[in-house]
C-alpha cells in the first residue's frame, strides 16, 4: 500500500482556509487513551521540530515533508497502531488529511533544545502548551527532560517541565515525560543509557509537579536489557518504551525488536513509542516494521 501526499494541496488549504485546522480538530472522532488490552503503540514524528532530521547516515532523511507524511499515513493505517506523537505543524497536516480519526493524538511540548546547539539543555517549551492541547481536543502531551549535572540549563528545563506537568494535570491530560541523564563528550550531547543513570532519571521525573496522577514515563531500553527489570522497579508510574535510532541494517533492527520484546513484558510497561525505526526502516518496508512492532505488543 502506498500513500501519496501533495504538499501543494495542503498549502492551498492553509493559505485560503486556515480555520480548516480548528474545524478538522473539532469534528475528529476521539477515543480513550487506552482501551482493550491497555497497550499503546504510538508512532513518533516530532524530531524535525528540534532540527533532528537524520536517520542513520542520511542527515536530511526526515526533511521531505511529503515523504514523511506519506509514511505516517501508511503507519497510522496499520492494525494495532493507536496514534501519533508530533509537533503542531505535522499534527495539523495529518488533521487536514483525515488521518487522525479514532487515534490518540499526542502533542510535542518542548522543542527549544535544538539538536547540536550550545543551548540544547535549556530546552524551552516552544511547542504545544497544555491549553493548546485542550483547545484542539488532543489526547496527551510529551516532554523531553534531559539533565546534565554540569549544565545550568538543565535546571530551567527541570523547572518548566514541572510546571507543564501541573498545567496538564489541571486539565486532566496525560503527559509523557522522557527523561535522560546526559553528558557532553567531544562537544556532543550523549544520553547515558547505563542502568544507574536511567534509574536516577526515572526517580527524578516521577517526582515532578504537584501531582503525578496524569504522568506517564517514556523510557529507553538500557545498554544491558537485562537491567530493565530493576530499573523499572524505580517507579509505579505507567511507562512506554521509546524506540530511538536502532540502526540501519536488518540485523540491528532485529536486535532492537528483541530488546523491546523483553522490556514489554515488565508490569509497568504499557506500550511503545517509536519513530525512525518504524517510519524509515532499513529495508524501506514501513508497513512491515509497524506490523512487527504491533505484534510485539500482543505478547
Amino acid at each position: 500500500m502506498s500513500v501519496h501526499v501533495s504538499p501543494g494541496e495542503l498549502a492551498r488549504v492553509r493559505t485560503r482556509h486556515p480555520e480548516a485546522v480548528a474545524e478538522a480538530a473539532a469534528r475528529r472522532a476521539r477515543r480513550p487513551l487506552v482501551r482493550g488490552s491497555g497497550r499503546l503503540l504510538i508512532v513518533a514524528a516530532d524530531h524535525p521540530a528540534r532540527g533532528a532530521l537524520a536517520v542513520g547516515d542520511d542527515a536530511f532523511a526526515m526533511a521531505d515533508r511529503s515523504v514523511l507524511l506519506s509514511r505516517l499515513c501508511l503507519a497510522l493505517s496499520r492494525p494495532g497502531v493507536d496514534g501519533v506523537l508530533a509537533s503542531a505543524d505535522i499534527l495539523e497536516d495529518l488533521l487536514l488529511l483525515g488521518a487522525l480519526e479514532d487515534k490518540v493524538v499526542m502533542g510535542s511540548m518542548n522543542r527549544g533544545g535544538l539538536a547540536g546547539s550550545a543551548f540544547e539543555l535549556d530546552d524551552r517549551f516552544t511547542g504545544h502548551r497544555a491549553q493548546d492541547l485542550a483547545r484542539l481536543g488532543f489526547d496527551a502531551g510529551k516532554l523531553l527532560l534531559r539533565l546534565d549535572y554540569e549544565d545550568p540549563g538543565s535546571l530551567d528545563t527541570l523547572h518548566t517541565a514541572a510546571r507543564a506537568i501541573d498545567a496538564m494535570a489541571e486539565r486532566r491530560l496525560p503527559v509523557f515525560v522522557e527523561p535522560f541523564i546526559c553528558h557532553r563528550r567531544d562537544g556532543r550531547l550523549r544520553n547515558d543509557l547505563g542502568a544507574d543513570a536511567v534509574t536516577r532519571s526515572l526517580a527524578i521525573a516521577s517526582g515532578l509537579g504537584g501531582t503525578s496522577a496524569y504522568t506517564w514515563l517514556k523510557v529507553p531500553v538500557t545498554e544491558d536489557p537485562d537491567d530493565m527489570a530493576r530499573v523499572m522497579a524505580t517507579t509505579t508510574l505507567p511507562a512506554v518504551l521509546l524506540g530511538g535510532d536502532t540502526g540501519r541494517t536488518p540485523g540491528e533492527q532485529e536486535a532492537a525488536y528483541e530488546k523491546w520484546r523483553g522490556a514489554l513484558s515488565l508490569p509497568t510497561v504499557q506500550g511503545l513509542v517509536a519513530g525512525r525505526t518504524l517510519l524509515y526502516p532499513a529495508d524501506g518496508d514501513v508497513a512491515g516494521a509497524v506490523d512487527i512492532a504491533a505484534g510485539l505488543l500482543k505478547g
